[in-house]
Order: structure tokens, then sequence, then C-alpha cells
């Protein structure tokens, strides 16, 4: 029995050195990514509860945007790994070329969408009556951040594009090289800006904006350098820009097996938007707290987020080369260590729950909160972590539309409800109400192991 298990769920020691080279650039990338910006919230913290809640409440405003943009590029993506399995860079090249024009026209419709309504959005997030702060100030600083905020969102739909499709074909250290510089870029601007130091003006939440967008510009421009340089080994960027033909039978496949992700990733952070906007109308010090224990949970997730990476790419190419027995093995492998490896994390934060919001210049009922709110992040941590590896399982097979029921269609039917009653119609405290949104994600786990075991994920979609 213990046998079967191990050989079932734990890889030798080639198979984690494997893991290892592909997850680590990537879990650097994302590790200063995470810890550059709960530096960056800890600056913007020290300017007051009002002025981190205007800025937290743009970042959930710009996050739909985001993963509008993500779901966009992981529907081409899904096709470009497994091109470049079976050693198509034609193909590569065709859904590298969808990215840009995916992401060039969603980028312009988010930019009008919040130019038009960017007062009413705002305000959707402000509850005047049991709010302990300054409403009218809290608007006019989310004002001020998303008007410097709206310039980034070219070059980081530039960035995406290209980080995930190289990616696609083994090359994790220019994305990584290019977000470290990027991020470190933005620590060092958002110090002198933020504060006036070495100088500059001191521009608060204009300064934090201003050193994102200059540093995503830097990162996009880093890219785009480095994969012209290194053209001979990036095949698919050769002749890329020639022409924007793709060949109307992979348009069609990528429209059809995508738009299911896309519509997914846009539903999905739309829900969670609504689901915070719920926590919301409980006054500023919960958006304060929830903003703060979102962004130490990014911190602790990059593991996790780089497993999903992971197995989109190894699942993916193993896929593509239809060696569809060996992808199943991996995979039940590649969840396992991530769930085990999550149990042990989530214990970390637990531990560290009380001492984290200290490092915050916040009232003390805020600090007292954020550190319930992680105690209840951590232990659900594992939930997540399964779900967010059977998301990237189901979604390298080309079944976006059951990732389309699993991921966005769930959150709507199960926790958005939740949250939008429990806030409104009862007088649940935030941290109750918190813990039964993040434990309802158990019945997701239930839903993930049947569909696993029934391997209908496990499929070739790019033909010979």
């Amino acid at each position: 029995m213990i046998r079967k298990f191990v050989t079932k769920f734990i890889g030798d020691k080639n198979f984690y050195r494997k893991l290892l080279i592909l997850v680590f650039p990537i879990i650097i990338q994302q590790g200063i990514t995470s810890f550059v910006s709960l530096l960056d919230n800890v600056m913007v913290g020290r300017l007051g509860t009002e002025s981190m809640s205007g800025v937290a409440i743009v970042n959930q405003l710009l996050y739909v945007f985001n993963l509008a943009i993500f779901g966009g590029v992981s529907g081409a993506s899904i096709y470009g790994a497994q091109f470049f399995g079976k050693g198509d860079h034609d193909g590569v090249r065709s859904a590298f070329r969808f990215k840009i024009i995916f992401s060039v026209v969603v980028t312009i419709v988010a930019s009008m969408g919040l130019t038009v309504w960017k007062e009413p959005l705002i305000s959707l997030f402000l509850t005047e009556s049991v709010s302990g702060g300054n409403i009218a100030y809290t608007l006019s600083e989310a004002k001020d951040y998303l008007r410097i905020m709206m310039f980034g969102m070219i070059p980081f739909a530039f960035s995406q594009t290209y980080a995930s499709t190289l990616r696609e074909t083994g090359e994790t250290f220019s994305p990584m090289a290019a977000s470290c510089i990027a991020i470190l870029l933005n620590l060092l601007l958002n110090y002198c800006f933020i504060f006036g130091n070495f100088g500059m003006p001191r521009l608060g939440v204009v300064g934090a904006a201003l050193g994102t967008i200059i540093s995503r510009y830097v990162e996009a421009l880093f890219l785009i350098v480095r994969t012209q340089i290194y053209r001979k080994k990036f095949i698919f960027i050769q002749k890329a820009f020639r022409s924007f033909y793709i060949p109307l039978d992979i348009v069609k496949k990528i429209f059809i097996t995508g738009s299911p992700l896309i519509v997914n990733e846009i539903l999905w952070s739309v829900g969670v938007t609504v689901i915070n906007q719920s926590y919301s109308t409980r006054g500023l010090m919960v958006v304060a707290a929830t903003n703060i224990t979102s962004t130490v949970w990014n911190l602790f997730s990059i593991v996790m987020f780089a497993m999903g990476t992971a197995v989109s790419i190894v699942i993916g190419q193993l896929l593509g080369a239809d060696r569809i027995e060996e992808a199943k093995d991996t995979d039940n492998k590649l969840l396992f260590f991530t769930v085990a490896l999550h149990i042990i994390i989530g214990g970390i934060i637990i531990l560290a729950a009380p001492y984290i919001p200290q490092i915050y210049n916040v009232e003390p009922e805020v600090k007292e909160l954020t550190t319930s709110l992680l105690r209840v992040a951590g232990a659900a941590l594992p939930i997540h972590a399964f779900a967010h590896v059977t998301y990237f399982t189901l979604r390298s097979g080309g079944k976006t539309f059951i990732t389309f029921l699993f991921d966005s269609i769930y959150t709507w039917v199960v926790p958005l409800p939740i949250a939008f009653f429990l806030c409104r119609m009862t007088g649940l405290p935030i941290v109750t109400i918190y813990f039964c949104v993040q434990f309802i994600d158990g019945i997701k786990v239930i839903i993930g192991i049947m569909l696993l075991k029934s391997g209908i994920w496990a499929k070739r979609i790019v033909a010979e």
C-alpha cells in the first residue's frame, strides 16, 4: 500500500531536480514581486489608512483588467505550449500574434471604461455610515492614483505576452530577470516619489503610481529587446511582426478553446471584486485589513503560483507530445507536492500572523483584525493550493469550458452569495464571514478530485 502510494504521488530525484530548474526562476520572480509589493504596501500605508485604502480599491479594479489580459494570453498559451511540445514554431508564432492583438484591444476597451466610470466604480467600495475614515479623502486619493496607473496598462499587456510565450518555450530566465529589474526599480522609485527622498518631490499615492508605471515600461522594454537579441534561440519571434496573419483554423481553435478561459478570468476577477466590495461595506478599517491580508497572502503563495505555471508548461508539453500516461503520472506528483508544501506554508502564516501587521502604520483595530484574517488565510491555504493546480491541469488539456464552470461559475454561485448575504444581512463579525468564504472552497476540492480522476483533461489538442 505504501509503495503504491509512493509510486503514484512521490517522484524520484530526477523529477524534483527538473521541477526545481523550471520553477526556481518563477519562484524568485514571484517572490521578489510579492515582497516588493509588500514593501510598497507598507510605504503607502505610512501615508495613512485612507491613502492605503484608496490605492487598494484602485488595485482591485485594475485586477479585473490584469486577469482579462491573463485570460486571453492563457487561452493562446494552451496552444503555444502544445505547439512547442511537438516542435511547431509557426504555431507558437501564431499564438504570440494572437496575444498581441488581443492585449491591445482589451487595453483600449478597459482604458475607456475606467475613464468614463472612474468615480462610480471607486465609490462602490466606500460606505459612509459604517466607515471609520475620511471617505472624501479616500476617494480623492484613489482617483489620483488611478489617473497615473492607467498609463501602465499597455506595458503590462506586452510584458504578459512576451513572458508567457518565452515560458512556453522553456525560457524562464528572461521573464525572471525582467521582473526582478522592474520591481527593484519600482521599490527605489516609490521610496523616492512617495516620501520625497533623494531630492525628489513628495508625491504620495501619485508617486507610488508613477514608480509603478516607469518600472512596467522598463520590464516590457527588457523583454522585447532581449527576445530580439536572441532571436535565433527564440524562433517564434523571427518574422513575427512582418505581418499579423494568423491561420484561420488556429484563430478558430484559440477562440473556441480560449473564449471560456477569457470569460472565466473576467468573471472570476469581477466575482472576487464583488466579494471584496461586500467586505468593504463594513468600513475602511476592513478595507485596509483585507488589503494587508491579500498582500501578505500573495507573498506566501509564490510557490503555489509557480506550481500552477509549472503544471501548465510541463503537462501541456507532455500532452502536445502525445505522452498521455506520463502526463497523468506527472500531474499526480505535482499535485501532491504542491498540497503537502502548502500545509507547511499555511502553518508559517498562522505563526507569523501576530507580527506581520506591526510593520504597518495603521490603527490598532486594523492590526488586530489583520492578524485574525491572516490566521484564517493560512489555515485555508492548502485548499486553495489544490484548487489552483487542478485549474491549471484542466486548462493544459484544453478543457477550458470545464475550467470556466470550475472557477468563475463556482465563485459566483457559492462564495460570492455567501459574502454578499452575510455582510449585508447579518451582524456576524467580518472574521467569521471571511472564514466561511475561505473554507467553502472545500466543495471545490471534492469537485476537483472527481474531475482529475476522470482523466477527461488528458487530451492532445494540436493536430499533426
